[in-house]
């Protein structure tokens, strides 16, 4: 699906163009909702532009909202994993990594209209599917069911940021009423549990190669135990973490390094992953955003050694806005293997895609830069644009391990076997050769958590952990609020709701 999904998306926009009352004409090469649904690989691309929607979360735009990778700087800056370079990063990473949080800041706008957007395309499958088509049943079980899995993703994802932003099922054509109201919690709960339950229902338990990437039956369940790890449903977490588990095809990759190659992409590890493209002739960064009016020359990549590779005059020419904190080293135990494919640090060999030469700690704040999803492992031609600005290797969104720490917690939290908690624990410690824990029974979780900082560290989990967990005060001290537990509304949705969503509170 890596190249499938980059040029279908335009779809999104589709609308039905009229003169007047008297005279309807569509230009012959126009593409409007009652001609395009109506194949199946019509509504393959229809779903290809969900998915685009979701690779939008790290994009950088020189249009619409001018971002430059958002949703880094809410799921990981923002922790006490990663510091913003005070010196060459932007203002308003500085200001989030010191919990300054604005509802008019770029940052909130930018995935909560990524969300909207992709549960917008998910809907416009979901309203088409019944219509006059040659799609056959299975046809219309399988995307019914990929575009509720979609759905559903972008709620929860909503929810884990906003708390009780709106629920969104249907698509709203009147000009003058498209706001919708905040949504409850247990309403938002309900709605992602319904569509999640259908899709695993309805949704292979694989993809032929031509479809690698498309979400599985395996991962709605995967989905549906970690939203009710965030319900505190322990029963109904437990026994979907146990299926993925026990029965799913998944298998830890034996060296943790290999996870995160370009070339392990969609792994045995691998549950649900963002899919991104290829070098094409004109790979710049910032037309990733497929709203920007020059999409059509770019394949879909990642700006993650843009901003993430080292700054300060590092070779390379890279930003190095966001870097590493001692804290997160700190986190690691002696001997864990898992910390030196990590982040670079003093004494190691730093590599380019040009070059390798020993790391400078000047080059970054912190002393370290980020080491996962690069390195001399990923130094491999087909990983890079021509002008080096951009990168293709897939955000790997959900894996195994973070599976099993969720299983893990949800026996743990909710009265289950210790023994079988302990084994998930203990799985993902051997990998990063450590022995088995110690932890006492009334231990354990603390053991689970510490493990899933480290074995999770630098991805885009450790926030919404915190926040959940209640370890803010512990984490921030004097510096926490409790509205930091969400994220506020950008203020440009509240003012257009004319009243009808309200801004969270403190905001």
């Amino acid at each position: 699906m890596k190249s499938k999904i980059l040029f279908l998306v335009a779809i999104c926009t589709l609308t039905v163009l009229s003169c007047d009352d008297e005279l309807d004409l569509q230009p012959l090469d126009s593409i409007t909702v009652d001609t395009f649904y109506n194949t199946r690989g019509d509504f393959d691309g229809a779903i290809f532009a969900a998915y685009s929607s979701i690779q939008d979360f790290w994009g950088t735009s020189t249009e619409t909202l001018s971002e430059r990778g958002e949703y880094w700087k809410l799921s990981m800056v923002i922790s006490d994993d990663v510091a913003a370079d005070p010196v060459t990063s932007d203002q308003i990473s500085i200001d989030i990594d010191n919990l300054q949080l604005r509802a008019a800041d770029v940052p909130y706008a930018a995935v909560y209209t990524q969300i909207y957007e992709g549960i917008y395309r998910t809907n416009l499958v979901l309203e088409n599917l019944d219509g006059d088509n040659e799609l056959t049943t299975e046809d219309r079980t399988v995307l019914d069911a990929e575009a509720r899995f979609l759905r559903a993703w972008f709620h929860f994802q909503a929810m884990k940021m906003f708390g009780t932003p709106p629920i969104a099922v249907e698509v709203l054509t009147d000009i003058n009423n498209l706001a919708l109201p905040n949504a409850t919690q247990d309403d938002l709960y309900t709605a992602i549990l319904g569509d999640l339950g259908i899709a695993a229902a309805g949704l292979p338990a694989s993809w032929d190669s031509s479809n690698t990437g498309r979400a599985t039956s395996w991962a709605a369940t995967a989905l549906i135990g970690k939203v009710n790890v965030f319900r505190e449903d322990w029963p109904a977490a437990t026994t979907a973490l146990a299926n993925v588990v026990d029965n799913g095809p998944f298998s830890l990759v034996p060296n943790y390094e290999d996870v995160f190659a370009f070339t392990n992409e969609n792994n045995s590890e691998s549950i649900f992953e963002v899919q991104y493209g290829g070098p094409q002739s004109d790979d710049n960064l910032w037309v990733f955003d497929d709203t920007h009016s020059e999409n059509f020359k770019a394949s879909q990549g990642t700006g993650r050694g843009w901003y993430w590779d080292a700054g300060n005059g590092a070779p390379g020419g890279k930003l190095g806005w966001w870097a590493p904190t001692q804290d997160l080293v700190d986190s690691f135990e002696p001997g864990d293997t898992r910390l030196p494919t990590i982040l670079y640090q003093d004494g190691d060999t730093y590599f380019t895609t040009f070059e390798s030469l020993p790391y400078d700690t000047e080059w970054s704040s912190t002393n370290y830069t980020l080491k996962k999803y690069r390195g001399e492992i990923n130094t491999v031609p087909g990983n890079h644009a021509p002008n080096q600005q951009a990168d293709f290797n897939n955000e790997r969104w959900m894996r195994l391990a973070e599976v099993k720490l969720l299983y893990a917690e949800a026996l743990i939290r909710g009265g289950g076997d210790l023994a079988i908690a302990r084994t998930q624990i203990d799985d993902i410690r051997a990998r990063a050769g450590l022995a088995a824990t110690t932890a006492a029974d009334g231990d354990l979780l603390a053991a689970m958590q510490q493990e899933k900082r480290v074995e999770l560290a630098l991805e885009p989990h450790r926030w919404f952990d915190i926040v959940r967990w209640d370890l803010g005060p512990t984490i921030f001290g004097g510096n926490w609020e409790e509205r930091y537990a969400v994220f506020p509304f950008p203020q440009s949705e509240v003012d257009r709701s004319d009243g009808l969503l309200n801004q969270n509170t403190g905001y």
